[in-house]
């Protein structure tokens, strides 16, 4: 068994306050506490992979995280909000192999990945939600998806806004 771990962005600046393109919209102070605490919340697990989203909100969430295990981000396309969920699903199962992997996405891309699982079906575990900075950890056996279970956000961040 392989366990990958998709993680829902930081909390980043209000969108419709932001004047600037959507994909530079960075992180806010308590977005960056949260990326702060990521690799602390996941038991200090040495990823061998980050793969990220190209907007600058997932980038900032991993990069805490990057410097912590020494592991590059790679920017995905597939994590990119707007983008299919069962796209992001078949990169990850891609990566399985290369050892602890986290991805970092938006909340679209992880709802759509959810209801794809829920439909497969594989059973998942915990709240069907995706709250900032919260994580899927999805299990892999023989090439597949087979069981999946929530984790909330690090503690002490609750959420206000939807950006």
């Amino acid at each position: 068994m392989t366990s990958l771990y998709l993680v829902r962005h930081a909390k980043a600046l209000d969108r419709y306050s932001w004047s600037e393109p959507d994909v530079l919209r960075p992180l806010s102070k308590a977005g960056f506490r949260q990326a702060e605490a990521l690799h602390e919340h996941f038991g200090g697990i040495g990823f061998e992979r980050l793969v990220s989203s190209p907007l600058v909100r997932c980038v900032q969430t991993f990069e805490p995280l990057a410097e912590a295990t020494g592991a590059p981000i790679q920017l995905a396309e597939e994590l990119a909000e707007g983008a299919s969920g069962p796209r992001a699903l078949d990169l990850l199962l891609e990566l399985a192999g290369d050892g602890p992997v986290a991805a970092c996405t938006h909340g679209d891309v992880l709802l759509d990945a959810l209801a794809e699982l829920r439909a497969m079906p594989v059973p998942l575990e915990g709240p069907q939600e995706c709250r900032k900075a919260s994580t899927w950890v999805l299990e892999v056996g023989d090439g597949a998806i087979v069981g999946g279970r929530y984790l909330p956000p690090p503690a002490g961040e609750k959420e206000r806004s939807r950006s």
